[in-house]
């Protein structure tokens, strides 16, 4: 496929101005909408047939964020849009100052395979709330929903506007050889590294939405069950395949006991079976086998159960476990649960810091100065307090990592600023202005200019 001609198409239609109206930008969104919702039950069927994944699970952890994306995106696009004044310094008066949203241009945004519409279909709701075109290159591991998806949109958007690419490393290097205006990637850290590489040759900035271990710490203050019930949820959502999902578990030692033997009931409660359409399968054999291979069966408290076939793996939660072992070296990316027990907060704060900065970051305690402790000491994507993964459906919280979990971040107006550039302007009338800072110089003036500029 000849991208750079695709390119050249999108970057006319650009140039055109024809994205720069708020109107044109709200009709594609709405377009967007009614397409997604018109072929929802495709949608369904797609992901099903790669993950076993529920309409129940598809709309809520799917679809409700496209759409949640798009509706807020319409009503306060108009606002986001506006420029914006700002205070002018006395050294420029008379004069106003403001900033000017304007789009970046041509985009690339490159799809996960975990929840494979939200995050290739989110990112592009905001590249086109800000006026950009767009090139989306989905995940081609979920075979299935990828095809949909390009079917979808490539039948009923203009290529010089939207336009979907399907492929694996082949195509996306070709595409990364090209110039865009702005990368927005979704995925491991290994693979952003080389896409911040390729981007750098053209200067071209980037948003990297990656991952890493994100840590949950139980204090023994907390609410036993309701914590149990919260953790397994998101643990176990997706069959662990969540970038923002606990990855492992910082257990007060007094509690240990009682938060297994809770954290056991609740994963009986939930029944996580194919046949009742509450779990998914491993996405293929390549995942399945690496998470097979991290389960300790000496360390097994519950779960640890596997079938290759299907791709199972049952909700599995390992105890007595240490950071030197091998499933706490990197992100799990499955429903497998280590669990650390301490006794020392100060220790098991830095022990979080020697890592690399996580994604995401849980608290369970009623105690307010723990909770600010470990907010203030522990950097991190984002989070929450006695819940986990549930800040994401917050569209006034910018999601983003830091470090190697990230760069940038997006939702709601975060992402379309992540997609504008804002230019800043100052504007003169003509007329009356100090004479101080053009030639003749000399000391009155001087000391004048001082005066002014506050030194």
């Amino acid at each position: 496929m000849n991208y750079s001609k695709i390119i050249a198409q999108q970057r006319a239609f650009f140039s055109s101005n024809q994205t720069k109206d708020i109107q044109f930008r709200i009709a594609q969104l709405k377009k967007l909408k009614y397409l997604l919702q018109e072929n929802e039950q495709a949608f369904y069927q797609a992901i099903y047939s790669d993950f076993k994944k529920s309409a129940f699970e598809t709309y809520t952890a799917e679809m409700s964020f496209i759409y949640d994306e798009i509706d807020t995106a319409i009503k306060k696009l108009p606002k986001w849009a506006k420029k914006k004044r700002t205070k002018t310094n006395l050294v420029n008066l008379p004069a106003r100052s403001y900033t000017l949203p304007e789009p970046l241009g041509v985009s690339l945004v490159m799809g996960a395979w975990n929840y494979p519409f939200q995050l290739s279909l989110v990112p592009v709701v905001t590249a086109i709330a800000a006026g950009n075109t767009v090139i989306l290159k989905p995940s081609e591991i979920p075979s299935q929903t990828s095809q949909i998806m390009a079917s979808i949109i490539n039948k009923n958007f203009p290529v010089a506007f939207l336009y979907v690419v399907e492929g694996g490393i082949p195509e996306t290097t070709q595409l990364l050889e090209q110039k865009f205006d702005k990368i927005f990637f979704t995925g491991s850290t290994a693979v952003g590294k080389i896409i911040y590489k390729a981007a750098a040759k053209n200067l071209t900035p980037v948003t990297l939405e990656l991952g890493g271990k994100s840590p949950a710490l139980i204090m023994k203050d907390a609410h036993i069950k309701e914590t149990a019930k919260r953790i397994v949820w998101a643990k176990f959502l997706n069959a662990g395949q969540t970038c923002i999902a606990p990855d492992y578990l910082l257990v007060e030692e007094s509690i240990k006991d009682t938060l297994l033997e809770a954290l056991t009931e609740q994963i009986k409660v939930n029944d996580y079976r194919f046949d009742q359409e509450n779990y998914v399968q491993i996405i293929n054999a390549k995942n399945f086998d690496r998470l097979e291979k991290l389960i300790d069966n000496n360390k097994v408290y519950i779960g640890g159960e596997s079938d290759a076939k299907s791709r199972y793996i049952a909700p599995t939660i390992l105890s007595e476990v240490q950071f030197e072992d091998p499933i706490m070296q990197d992100e799990i990316f499955g429903p497998i649960l280590p669990v650390i027990s301490f006794n020392n907060l100060t220790k098991i704060i830095q022990k979080i810091k020697e890592r690399p900065k996580p994604l995401s970051l849980y608290v369970f305690t009623k105690n307010k100065t723990i909770k600010n402790r470990i907010l203030h000491e522990i950097s991190f994507g984002g989070g929450a307090i006695n819940d986990a993964v549930m800040h994401i459906t917050n569209p006034y919280l910018a999601f983003g990592g830091v470090g190697d979990s990230g760069m940038g971040s997006y939702h709601g107006e975060a992402g379309f600023r992540d997609f504008s550039h804002y230019k800043s302007i100052l504007e003169k009338p003509f007329g009356f202005e100090p004479n101080f800072k053009y030639p003749p110089y000399s000391k009155s003036k001087l000391t004048w200019i001082k005066r002014i500029m506050g030194s």
